[in-house]
């Protein structure tokens, strides 16, 4: 069975809930040549996310590397990438959002390369419903999502700050002393990591089970907000917390005072609380109360070791950085390419009044250029934020802001600077219904 995909992606925080795979020292799977110890794969951080290269029956695409899957999927399947697909099997899935469960296809001994790491007996779930698109809230492609079927096999370290991994075959490792790390325990509980930490909430400190989800930028989410949320004074706004496999997650945002990773003390940290209906099975572990996400994690250098149920974390440059919500209420995503018209600088000139060999006068001949740039719309507006009391509205189109275009951004720049500081102004030119508008807004922090 041949098929064709591209699949343009995000946010946030898949958790799919399928079972049945080998266990943690099953010998199968990926492995490194036999000379081999260890490999690097460069990656790319976006919105707290891995984004790494893997290449599926020959064909190059993107994933992203996730610690809160045990099955490896690839999504929105059409025309413009062909990728072979073997031995295929018809099932529905489910993950995080409020939707229902998915169709799919499961497709075994495929060919998957990570670097020099090849496993020539994948398992994949392909899923073909055309919402499940991930890319627009990203601002770049993902064609799938890898989790377990990697971390089993390796010892993985991750540096956010140099945007590598380095995974290292177990049976060759040896780990250098390392004074300035912690080590914790990992428990896995279907195939999916979890650890303890201590959280402050209203000044009582509460051991906590969370999932590792690196698949979540957000830093913590939490599933009760009984113990923390409260309407005087107000330590809470409702929002649109991103995109799960089964459809849109909501809830509520708000901050703790403090999580403490055995000496490593962060403060004021955001945390989410996805409404109930949008975590429907995820609770499958009884312990477990949350997810540890991008945003904490990537404060740190990581080596996660399956084989042997550990995590270590060493504190980087990102530790002291503030925990930032978004200022503006602005949700935008990619949305496909805009044809722009630009002007050429030095264009053809044609002299005129010439007599005698002199030259009285030059007229310039305008010469345009039309380039195809990203399109960012508008996919959410937050309830009575700056955008909201601006006018601003879904499906517009962002233009330019401060009179600078926004195809000269990269999506996660724009998601940074609208998190960046309070009371900062922003004049934003929106298209709608084939108008030009002109919106102001200044950041106004939340909480």
């Amino acid at each position: 069975m041949k098929l064709s995909c591209q699949i343009k992606h995000i946010l946030l925080c898949l958790s799919l809930l399928c079972c049945g795979l080998p266990s943690v020292f099953a010998q199968d799977g990926f492995a490194l040549p036999a000379n081999k110890k260890k490999d690097r794969v460069s990656f790319k951080l976006v919105n707290n996310l891995i984004i790494i290269p893997v290449t599926v029956n020959g064909t190059e695409l993107s994933f992203l590397l996730d610690t809160g899957v045990n099955s490896t999927i690839i999504f929105s399947l059409t025309s413009e990438d062909s990728l072979e697909i073997k031995n295929t099997t018809p099932v529905k899935l489910r993950g995080l959002g409020e939707g229902e469960a998915v169709d799919a296809l499961r497709s075994d001994f495929n060919t998957v390369v990570v670097g020099e790491a090849v496993d020539n007996t994948h398992s994949i779930f392909l899923i073909f419903d055309a919402s499940l698109n991930f890319s627009p809230r990203m601002g770049v492609p993902i064609h799938g999502i890898l989790g377990y079927d990697f971390y089993k096999n390796f010892i993985v370290k991750t540096n956010y700050v140099n945007e590598v991994i380095t995974f290292y075959d177990p049976t060759k490792y040896s780990p250098k002393v390392c004074r300035r790390c912690e080590a914790f325990d990992l428990t896995l509980y279907r195939n999916k990591p979890y650890v303890n930490l201590d959280l402050v909430i209203n000044s009582e400190r509460i051991n906590s089970t969370l999932l590792i989800d690196s698949g979540s930028s957000d830093a913590l989410w939490l599933f009760d907000d009984e113990a923390f949320i409260q309407e005087e004074p107000k330590n809470y706004f409702e929002d649109y917390l991103g995109l799960g496999l089964s459809g849109g997650i909501y809830g509520k945002r708000s901050r703790i005072a403090e999580a403490s990773l055995g000496n490593f003390k962060l403060k004021e940290i955001n945390v989410a609380f996805p409404d109930e209906a949008a975590i429907q099975g995820a609770r499958s572990y009884e312990d477990r109360v949350g997810s540890l996400g991008g945003n904490l994690l990537k404060r740190f250098t990581t080596i996660i070791d399956y084989p042997n149920r550990q995590i270590i974390l060493k504190k980087n440059k990102y530790f002291n950085d503030p925990f930032h919500y978004d200022m503006s209420g602005l949700t935008i995503q990619h949305d496909g390419v805009t044809v722009v018209k630009e002007r050429k600088s030095n264009s053809n000139r044609n002299m005129v009044g010439a007599e005698s060999g002199a030259v009285s006068g030059i007229v310039e001949s305008p010469s345009f250029t039309f380039n195809l740039a990203p399109k960012f719309v508008v996919a959410e507006v937050r309830v009575a934020s700056p955008a909201d009391e601006a006018g601003i509205k879904i499906g517009d189109e962002i233009i330019s802001i401060n009179n600078k275009k926004a195809q000269n951004y990269e999506l996660y720049e724009l998601i940074e600077m609208f998190s960046s500081r309070p009371n900062r102004k922003f004049t934003l030119e929106i298209g709608r219904d084939g108008q030009v508008l002109k919106k102001r807004i200044v950041l106004k922090k939340v909480l």
